[in-house]
């Protein structure tokens, strides 16, 4: 039995909560998303290209992040991006027209990616030390923050509160939280001796290197669609509520509470499921769970059965991204950063794609109905989950971490 040092379980606790406040940062922008559009009086489709900037900076603030995670040591620019991005959080708040609602977005898109990567980046180290997998635990309380989120933002519309105020209100506290917090983090990443996975994979043959390759970008792909229906979820739940079934802003605000609840739920059970079942069952019927979920979302026409379908939509897409994400670093030990980093970058071009997609789609049919196109996806993503490893392969290479 490993005994954990006090400084490894603060570090642990520290991550948790960064990860909840990007959450509830993130969706204090998502449920405001509605009265936002009302005042800056766009529609849907523009609203999807807007997002587009929000994405953009998103990526682009990944990149620097990274960079500097790197570099700098993620006890250093943690801290500092959670700073940055809570202090964003009220930008969008502010604008009243298109243009500087634009600005507002590319410059939060920047500071969440930002503070998405490092956290991340942190997350890793704090997994190798502890030597058994903890990741989904740490994007459970991300969802968490979503459910905070959803909670606060319902409470401030029934109050009249104006979209800037609650965020200028949570993105104070967000501020004190990241600097409160930032003592608790590792110093730099746990040195990791694998010289014996490395000569291995120097030794392999050319035609196996070049077919683990081709499953790790199989694998991005399908990261790419998942994340792509929860990039959806995040920005058109409220909207969807709201628009299409006349529900009003407080109510429509807990459609992105109940998927995000339903996410929490499935990641913190997910890590018990995969040891029992394996991971192939896991992505197979979890995307075929959401499939049915959002199908029930664009078809039906009560609020409380919209609200089932977004509670197995979230419940479905839960241990997906967390499975594909394990597959592509165990797939050579020797490159488990770069396989992971491909997986996560494009499975992040998803989720900052999807929001944008469905705007568009808003030109040719309704909301609703473009939420079959998620649907779509959903099924593509079951029928290949036999991409992924079983779960007996995942358990032998943590054990053997372990030792």
């Amino acid at each position: 039995m490993v005994v954990m040092n006090p400084s490894l379980r603060a570090a642990r606790v520290a991550t948790f909560v960064y990860f909840s406040l990007c959450g509830t940062l993130m969706g204090t922008w998502v449920v405001n998303i509605p009265a936002i559009e009302e005042r800056v009086g766009i529609s849907h489709a523009t609203l999807g290209g807007l997002l587009v900037l929000l994405g953009l900076g998103a990526f682009i603030g990944m990149q620097v992040a990274g960079r500097l995670t790197d570099s700098l040591g993620a006890r250093i620019v943690v801290p500092a991006t959670g700073v940055l991005c809570s202090a964003a959080l009220v930008l969008p708040g502010l604008p009243q027209e298109p243009w500087t609602l634009a600005g507002a977005l590319l410059a939060f898109g920047f500071c969440n990616g930002c503070l998405d990567v490092s956290m991340n980046a942190h997350a890793v180290h704090v997994e190798k030390a502890y030597g058994r997998p903890v990741m989904s635990a740490f994007h459970a309380t991300f969802s968490v923050g979503g459910v905070l989120a959803a909670l606060v933002g319902a409470a401030t519309a029934s109050a009249g509160l104006s979209p800037a105020t609650g965020m200028a209100g949570m993105g104070a506290l967000g501020i004190v939280i990241a600097l409160v917090s930032a003592r608790a983090l590792l110093p730099a990443a746990p040195a990791v001796a694998d010289t014996d996975s490395a000569a291995k994979a120097e030794q392999a043959p050319a035609a196996e290197r070049r077919s683990t390759s081709g499953r790790i970008w199989m694998l991005a792909a399908l990261a790419l669609m998942v994340m792509l229906c929860e990039g959806a979820a995040n920005d058109w739940s409220a909207l969807h509520m709201k628009d299409i079934l006349g529900a009003p802003a407080s109510t429509a605000a807990f459609a992105y509470g109940t998927f995000a609840a339903t996410m929490t739920i499935g990641r913190l059970l997910a890590d018990r499921l995969v040891a029992r079942f394996g991971s192939v069952p896991i992505l197979r019927y979890g995307a075929a769970t959401a499939a049915v979920g959002i199908t029930v979302v664009a078809v039906s026409p009560w609020i409380w059965a919209a609200f089932a379908g977004w509670a197995l939509f979230g419940l479905g897409l839960s241990g997906c991204v967390p499975q594909l994400f394990s597959a592509a670093g165990h797939a050579d030990p020797a490159a488990a950063g770069a396989n992971v980093s491909r997986v996560a970058g494009l499975g992040y071009v998803g989720m900052l794609a999807g929001p944008a997609v469905i705007g568009w789609m808003t030109h040719l049919v309704a909301l609703n109905h473009a939420f079959v196109l998620l649907t779509l996806l959903c099924v593509i993503t079951a029928v290949a989950a036999r991409i992924l490893r079983t779960g007996s392969d995942r358990t032998r290479v943590l054990a053997t971490s372990r030792h």
